[in-house]
């Protein structure tokens, strides 16, 4: 199976196989002609792919008249935030973000800083396979790139009106951080510095591979534990190659699960302001304990980060996020954005005085497993339907069609459902123990090999 994943992510594959220029080109020049040509800004993390996906980009771009800026190594968010700031008509990512290096990956940026939404995303594809793209003649084709050095400090001047800056001083935190070699390496020591913090720092040359995949999960967290106890920290942070998911140490040198960072990030804030959490169908039934212990709503949409920026705005959310450890907080911008998420957290362990592992002990217990199924690109969607049709009879459930297939029985829930991000179906369940959800799991996992 040569992986291929075009949908409202964005495309991404293995470079060297799915992933190729010819591909990065022919959508950035689908792109340009979406948005009609105009400034578009370009970022890229540190994986080895970069410069040539960058290049194929910024060629595609060029040749349908856009004026390009090149931002170079930054967080994703940091273009994001740049992307009106610079009054841009929008900006191309390329990252594959949480992916393995050999992943590479365009995400498309609309003129407001938020991905383009399901609806968007249709009409770039349409662009895109209809082949019909603006083309620019040889006199109105830029002769240079243009670059843009203060970016990383723009962002950081807006993760400061939104943290209590002072407070954090005052503390003198000490912060371990796991920057995975990945575009962090460029603001989040930064940004600790500012926050006054006593930083160590790992895996935070921009220069060097990734030291693990970079998908933040307590698999991928020992070398943050280890600092963290070594050091003494206060907290530890662990970072994905673009700066949208977070995973967190806590002061004992115990790495969390994903799915707690947003539940914690949701706790803190509904504290100080209630109003409603947005999240996916995917993500932890924690959010609503937690909310109504405030009298707060959930709103659950569709996994994907588009969505829950737009049902952010819709519903002016006080937080929103996935379990994947992406948070966002909107006085910075509605969609994942780390560092944010980290201002939101060391606030509060400066203001309260407690430790995070506090916090975690009020959560609700629950316990989640998360698998897959690999399964090739043109049968996900039958399988699913198969999948569907075997279940949607089943006695004593409720089944939610809102992203897949999700089957909630009195004591959990299971969830199936095609990734953005690679060929697989997911199977995600969640109860309150771990041979419940494991079962949970495996029921899901047979209906669907039959």
């Amino acid at each position: 199976m040569q992986p291929l994943k075009i949908g409202i992510g964005g495309v991404r594959g293995l470079v060297g196989q799915t992933f190729t220029p010819e591909l990065a080109a022919g959508f950035a020049q689908a792109f340009a002609t979406y948005l009609d040509g105009g400034r578009v800004l370009v970022c890229r993390d540190t994986r080895p792919s970069g410069p040539m996906v960058t290049a194929a980009v910024t060629a595609g771009l060029l040749a349908a008249g856009c004026e390009v800026v090149d931002l170079g190594i930054v967080p994703t968010p940091t273009l994001q935030l740049a992307v009106p700031w610079l009054d841009a008509r929008g900006g191309v990512a390329v990252t594959a973000g949480h992916n393995p290096a050999g992943w590479n990956a365009l995400k498309f940026v609309r003129a407001d800083g938020l991905y383009l939404n399901h609806v968007q995303a249709e009409e770039l594809l349409d662009v895109y396979h209809q082949g019909e793209f603006i083309k620019a003649t040889w006199d109105r084709i830029a002769r240079a790139v243009a670059r843009r050095d203060d970016v990383v400090a723009h962002h950081l001047e807006a993760l400061a009106r939104a943290v209590d800056v002072e407070a954090v001083r005052a503390r003198r935190l000490r912060v371990a951080v796991d920057c995975t070699n990945g575009a962090c390496a460029a603001l989040v020591p930064r940004w600790l510095t500012a926050l006054g913090c006593d930083v160590v720092a790992i895996n935070d040359d921009l220069a060097a591979p990734f030291p693990h995949d970079p998908e933040p999960r307590p698999d991928t967290m020992p070398q943050a534990a280890a600092v963290v106890r070594a050091s003494g920290a206060d907290i530890g942070f662990v970072h994905d190659a673009d700066g949208e998911r977070l995973g967190l140490v806590d002061e004992t040198g115990r790495a969390l699960s994903e799915e707690l960072t947003l539940a914690l990030a949701a706790a803190i804030r509904l504290e100080r302001r209630a109003g409603p959490v947005v999240t996916n169908v995917s993500t932890t039934g924690a959010i609503e304990a937690i909310a109504a212990r405030h009298g707060a709503p959930v709103v659950r949409t569709p996994v994907g980060q588009a969505y829950i920026s737009e049902a952010i705005l819709e519903h002016g959310a006080v937080i929103g996020g996935e379990g994947n450890g992406g948070v966002a907080v909107p006085e910075v911008q509605a969609t994942h954005d780390s560092a944010a998420a980290i201002g939101l957290l060391l606030e509060h362990l400066a203001t309260s005085g407690r430790p995070l592992s506090a916090l975690v002990a009020e959560l609700p217990a629950l316990v989640m497993t998360k698998t897959h199924v690999a399964v090739a690109p043109d049968v996900i969607y039958s399988t699913l339907g198969e999948f569907r049709r075997a279940v949607e009879d089943e006695r004593g459930v409720e089944v939610d069609t809102t992203d897949g297939v999700k089957i909630v029985w009195p004591d959990g829930w299971v969830h199936v459902r095609a990734s953005n991000t690679e060929s697989m179906i997911r199977i995600i369940a969640e109860a309150g123990s771990r041979a419940r959800a494991a079962a949970l799991a495996d029921w899901a996992r047979d209906r669907l090999r039959r």
